[in-house]
């Protein structure tokens, strides 16, 4: 994965191969797959260079059909759903191999002034005193350490508590519940199209781990086999990617092998600037299939 936000903004400038045709980068990992923030945030990007200005991202729902092979790019084919005055609707096919891996459908916007009204922030200690996830990595193995570094250095995230028994954030109305704060680790170039692609990849990294604070378990430990299975977003009001945002997330139900996580984000300024929503498979394999 990007270890710089330079290397993440190269694998956000997509290669046009035709109309409405566009190839996606990958960057050097080790992971088994395509990270699914990856190919959300290229898909983003993809159908926003269908639109033209003024419309700007306001909504995207996407599913998750197979893994991506890190080895090889990305194809993404957008199809031109509405173009209307104030709305425009693309639908996103990225393939690999010939086959679909991902599928998205995206609604863009003509700014326009409305009524406003938004949930208050709520109370949660500044990022500065919050636990750095590279910190956190370095404490608990040298391999998680190494592998923070490799893969996810891009982005800095800061621990601001959960809800497992004993937490900060204990309480018997939302056992599952975390809070981060989360920002790129560097700064973005001044357009509105990059800071939503940046948000895009940020956003798919700690969702399912929402779901497993009350189970005692880690989207990473052996026995867990985890998976996106379906991936969310909506724009409320612009926001920059490059300064620290709070991943407010709670998973309101977990069953039949699946996690649900829904987060509210909020500037620190206490601005609620998006909401995301995802399903992931969180299965418990047994012992003598781990």
């Amino acid at each position: 994965m990007p270890g710089t936000v330079r290397e993440l903004l190269e694998i956000l400038d997509l290669e046009a191969i035709e109309d409405n045709l566009f190839r996606g980068k990958q960057p050097d990992t080790l992971l088994q797959r395509v990270f699914g923030g990856q190919v959300a945030a290229q898909a983003v990007v993809a159908a926003a260079r269908t639109v033209e200005e003024p419309f700007v991202p306001h909504s995207m729902h996407s599913y998750f059909l197979r893994p991506g092979d890190t080895s090889v790019p990305i194809v993404y084919d957008v199809e031109k759903l509405r173009d209307g005055r104030t709305f425009g609707t693309r639908r996103v096919v990225a393939r690999q191999h010939g086959r679909p891996i991902y599928f998205m459908t995206a609604n863009f916007q003509v700014p326009e002034d409305g009524l406003e009204h938004q949930d208050p922030m709520p109370e949660v200690a500044p990022p500065e005193e919050c636990l750095d996830f590279a910190e956190l990595s370095r404490r608990r193995s040298r391999a998680l350490s190494e592998e923070w570094e490799r893969e996810w250095a891009a982005l800095e995230v800061r621990w601001a508590g959960d809800s497992r028994p004993g937490g900060p954030l204990e309480s018997s109305e939302h056992p599952a519940r975390q809070r981060l704060w989360i920002k790129t680790n560097g700064v973005l170039p001044d357009d509105r199209l990059t800071h939503v692609a940046a948000f895009s990849y940020a956003s798919d990294m700690t969702l399912l781990g929402a779901t497993l604070v009350p189970h005692g378990f880690r989207v990473t430990e052996p026995r867990m086999q985890s998976a996106s299975l379906d991936h969310s977003m909506w724009f409320h009001r612009p926001f920059p990617a490059d300064q620290w945002w709070l991943y407010d997330q709670v998973s309101p139900s977990a069953s039949g092998g699946r996690g649900l996580a829904i987060a509210r984000v909020f500037t620190q300024s206490g601005e609620l600037v998006a909401s995301v929503a995802q399903e992931g498979l969180i299965r418990v394999r047994s012992d003598s299939s781990s």
